[in-house]
């Protein structure tokens, strides 16, 4: 158990020991200390793991290697966004086709095939960023 995660347990039995001591009519202004406590705990911790990032990225642009990139177009987004299309396209294809007939269908099934080849298309060279744009969003 690390020291941190001992910290957040005393401090949660206090809380608990005040409540039992005090009465249930305090119980919210306790929760509330102890969630405040916690959420500083967080803000640290975040803080911490955020300055690290920026660090490593820094060293690593400094001795002239890319920053690594996260791919644009995994399986798993093109996959989840194929599916998402299909669901709606069975309500978007009944509003055409009931507003417009035929050609209200067609109309939608093209918007639908073009939103998807955009979708598809964005992990090609042509949309991906370009080296002089690696700087990171944190920085200023």
């Amino acid at each position: 158990m690390e020291p941190r995660d001992s910290e957040l347990r005393k401090e949660l039995n206090a809380t608990l020991q005040a409540r039992s001591e005090l009465g249930p009519e305090y119980e919210s202004a306790l929760i509330d200390s102890f969630l405040e406590k916690l959420d500083q705990r967080l803000d640290v911790t975040l803080d911490r793991r955020v300055r690290r990032h920026l660090a490593e990225q820094q060293v690593t642009v400094a001795r002239g290697a890319r920053a690594p990139q996260v791919p644009l177009g995994n399986f798993g987004e093109r996959f989840g966004f194929g599916i998402i299309s299909l669901i709606l396209a069975i309500p978007l294809s009944a509003i055409g086709a009931a507003n417009a007939g035929i050609e209200g269908l067609v109309v939608a099934w093209l918007g639908i095939v073009g939103v998807n080849a955009f979708h598809a298309a964005r992990s090609r060279p042509l949309f991906r960023r370009s080296e002089a744009c690696t700087k990171s969003e944190w920085e200023d």
